[in-house]
């Protein structure tokens, strides 16, 4: 297995199951987001310097040119033909050539509360922190705004609707789980939602943990992480104060389970690959679910987790 880790001083590859050979591959600084795609060769890390592809398994990469340099998201659409980047400030850009080329998708500018879209923890702007296209919805892109909500456009990014009714405004990923349902990771609660997100459930007002990620569905089972709080209290004695959840019916039920680094460290990130389910923590764990059930650790990286892909 080849493991590739964004975090905040870029990009990082390690190798086998326990992780072992941790090098450096991509200096660029903090990567929220890297990803893989069924439809495309390679892997593409969303960058604040910039958005970057690899095809020789992070041996190289190169810089894809987005017109904004700060790439929080990156989604490509299920034929290949086209590449979606959303950037801070919040803007969305489409390439039909995979990075040859860029336009801006300005419909998304147009949406009635995108001048309420900002927080004073990012300069008072907002990002498009995750992005999501579904095989039986190859048109529909579904963007999620950190402070801003989620958002929906059913023609390829050139018009667009609100999809944040019911949903706490501070979206960090949306999991795509189906053409209709996705699962919401906030900074105030993990949702639901069933019909594209015209409405959304909370799923874990059972939970005293509110503080939400990034979820990975895996063979029918969610998984997903929580601190009590956000990250500003996450330094002293008590860490994250996380937990770590499990369910098998994609949210209805939520068990926490013990997990390496718990409860100091929350799990930030996740990925999966035919040999299990991989999480990464923001003190640079790794993690994996052995096949027994039980969490165990996989070794580390040199600084905090922000997302994860493998080959």
């Amino acid at each position: 297995m080849v493991l590739l880790a964004g975090t905040r001083d870029g990009v990082y590859r390690a190798r086998g199951t326990p992780i072992e050979d941790v090098e450096q591959v991509l200096e660029s600084g903090d990567s929220p987001r890297v990803r893989t795609f069924e439809s495309v060769e390679g892997v593409f890390a969303a960058t604040r310097s910039g958005l970057y592809r690899s095809t020789d398994y992070g041996e190289t990469w190169a810089d894809l040119g987005v017109p904004r340099e700060e790439v929080f998201s990156v989604v490509a659409s299920p034929d290949g033909e086209r590449l979606y980047a959303g950037t801070h400030p919040a803007h969305l850009y489409v390439s039909p050539d995979m990075g040859e080329s860029w336009r801006e998708l300005t419909g998304f500018q147009e949406l009635p509360s995108r001048d309420e879209w900002h927080t004073p923890r990012h300069r008072n702007e907002a990002h498009v922190r995750s992005l999501g296209v579904h095989p039986d919805a190859p048109d529909r892109v579904i963007a999620g705004v950190e402070v801003g909500g989620v958002h929906v456009s059913e023609d390829r990014g050139e018009t667009w609707s609100e999809r944040r009714d019911g949903l706490q405004g501070d979206v960090h990923h949306v999991l795509v789980v189906g053409s209709d349902e996705y699962v919401g990771s906030c900074g105030d609660g993990l949702y639901r939602t069933q019909d594209a997100g015209r409405s959304w459930t909370r799923l874990d007002t059972d939970l005293d943990h509110r503080y939400f990620r990034e979820a990975i569905l895996v063979d029918e089972r969610l998984y997903a992480a929580a601190a009590r709080d956000p990250p500003g209290t996450w330094r002293g004695e008590n860490g994250a104060d996380a937990i770590l959840v499990e369910s098998p019916d994609c949210g209805d039920s939520l068990t926490s389970v013990s997990y390496p680094g718990s409860p100091d460290e929350v799990v930030l990130a996740w990925t999966a690959d035919e040999e299990g389910v991989y999480g990464g923590t923001n003190d640079g764990r790794l993690i994996s679910r052995s096949p027994s059930g039980a969490w165990v650790d996989a070794g580390r990286v040199p600084d905090g987790v922000r997302s994860l892909a493998t080959f």
